[in-house]
């Protein structure tokens, strides 16, 4: 054997041959080209690397991926331009009840195309009508293009605004794969002619020792610096693991847990917190109502429904004017899906001790637009007060409280605010490195008429947070969706505490 001569294995040998001719190419390019499993081709080319006859190196590259919604505005079109198909048969108006019915799209869906219109000055809504009142054209044409750019050619260019317009609607996702390109070395070309092809082996046999066989055998090498592969362990969701904190901080601070039903009635969720049954957060646009049944019942306690619907209709006991109307019962006992953590605090107003002090982490849901910092499912961080000392000053620091020591926000504000059911309110809004100052919630103290139905004269202090933005800035995430992604490398990197 020629003392100059490099020592490698066949398998080694037929990895090399190619890049002499290319010089450098991927891991997977090499893979395909000799014909060997991916995670082979890693091993083989690590091992000429610590040779010298290769060199590796490893990047992180971005690509864009198409989502299951991306690949059907492609072959439908945007829900703004599909509505506006619609509203071309129809001169007159289509009633928004009937949209749903007479497009292909979500609610969600329906509620995204008939903003974006509106905004554009396409259309108008009068008494329940939604009217075409600019000549039939097709909106963000942009948008539909770059998504069929992207099905026929993953890397088509396209700005940064695009982007952004098309992930945050969930068209487009960007997922990063990390790439292997192989090099082979100026002593990899050089040595290639004086290669010595030797099999080796890297477990030895009994028959092998006992007969001294081991002696002619060449043994594989091992590079004992290099770290073995992880084998990730599972855990809680870090953002599990986030609302048991706060739920032990407030009961640190002697806050009691209050809970409430998902399935609520619109009298535990609007009219015993004094919310007028015309009002807009009533409709179809701001609630998902329930099929079947339609309807629930009212509380057994009639002297309670009567209360509320004499607070409803003359302000009464408290001296108000209350909204001047009849009150409905059938409307009251409607079903929905809990929009509001509210809904927790009126039931348990019902027979409230005082002094005390509650809360509930609630899932809520409305037909929001998702996107940054909004979704139609999320946490609510819902709270109640009641002491007859208790001030509005309490209540914001309070609220100041939670920002900085479950959040983690360094900079907080307050503004004026309106509810139906808190007089005078606040919003709570905490500044995020990315996102600027964004809304944790609405707070205040709550009306007489209110508490009153419920036979309680002492102030009572209300708060209803974002949770799920809590932790956006907590964490630094600047996308809402990042908190329910099955991104498993964010999974188990993000810290737990």
């Amino acid at each position: 054997m020629n003392d100059d001569s490099i020592l490698v294995t066949p398998e080694m040998a037929t990895v090399l041959r190619p890049l002499s001719k290319s010089g450098s190419m991927t891991v997977d390019e090499l893979a395909e080209v000799v014909g060997m499993p991916h995670v082979k081709v890693e091993q083989l080319t690590s091992r000429l690397s610590i040779e010298k006859l290769t060199v590796r190196e490893v990047k992180t590259i971005s690509r864009v991926v198409l989502t299951k919604e991306g690949r059907e505005i492609i072959e439908k079109g945007l829900p703004e331009n599909q509505i506006i198909k619609v509203l071309k048969k129809k001169s007159d108006g289509i009633p928004i009840t009937q949209l749903s019915s007479l497009v292909d799209l979500t609610k969600q869906a329906v509620n995204a195309g008939i903003g974006n219109l509106r905004n554009a000055g396409l259309i108008k809504i009068d008494k329940g009508l939604l009217i075409l009142v600019e000549p039939a054209k097709r909106l963000n044409q942009e948008l539909e293009d770059v998504l069929k750019s992207l099905s026929e050619d993953p890397l088509s260019p396209f700005t940064g605004e695009i982007q952004t317009a098309l992930s945050n609607r969930g068209f487009i996702e960007l997922k990063e794969k990390q790439q292997t390109t192989v090099s082979i070395t100026d002593f990899g070309s050089k040595a290639l002619s004086n290669i010595q092809i030797i099999e080796t082996v890297s477990r030895l046999t009994p028959d092998q020792i006992r007969s001294g066989d081991w002696r002619s055998l060449q043994l594989k090498s091992y590079n004992i610096t290099s770290r073995p592969k992880a084998y990730p362990t599972g855990r809680k969701h870090p953002y599990l693991m986030f609302l048991d904190e706060v739920k032990q901080k407030l009961v640190g601070l002697g806050f009691t847990e209050m809970r409430g039903p998902l399935v609520e009635s619109e009298f535990w969720n609007f009219d015993a917190l004094f919310q007028a049954q015309d009002h807009s957060a009533r409709e179809w646009s701001d609630i998902y109502t329930i099929k079947h049944p339609t309807h629930g019942n009212l509380p057994k306690d009639q002297n309670l429904v009567k209360n509320v619907q004499k607070v409803h209709e003359t302000g009464e006991p408290v001296g108000s004017r209350g909204w001047r109307y009849r009150w409905d019962p059938r409307k009251a006992a409607q079903l929905i899906l809990r929009p509001q953590g509210t809904s927790v605090s009126a039931r348990t107003l019902y027979n409230l001790k005082i002094p005390s002090k509650y809360f509930c982490i609630a899932r809520c849901y409305r037909p929001d637009s998702v996107d940054a910092v909004h979704l139609s499912e999320f946490n609510q961080l819902e709270g109640i007060s009641c002491d007859p000392s208790i001030t509005f000053r309490t209540l914001l620091g309070l609220l100041k409280t939670f920002a900085i020591e479950i959040a983690g926000a360094t900079k907080v504000r307050f503004k004026p605010d309106y509810y139906p059911f808190t007089s005078p309110s606040a919003e709570l809004s905490a500044f995020h490195p990315k996102l600027g100052f964004i809304e944790f919630g609405g707070s205040g103290i709550f009306r007489p008429e209110v508490t009153a139905p419920f036979g309680i004269s002492d102030p009572v202090i209300a708060w209803g947070l974002g949770v799920d933005r809590l932790y956006m800035v907590k964490r630094g995430i600047n996308d809402i969706r990042e908190l329910f992604t099955q991104d498993l490398n964010w999974l188990r990197k993000v810290p737990l505490t």
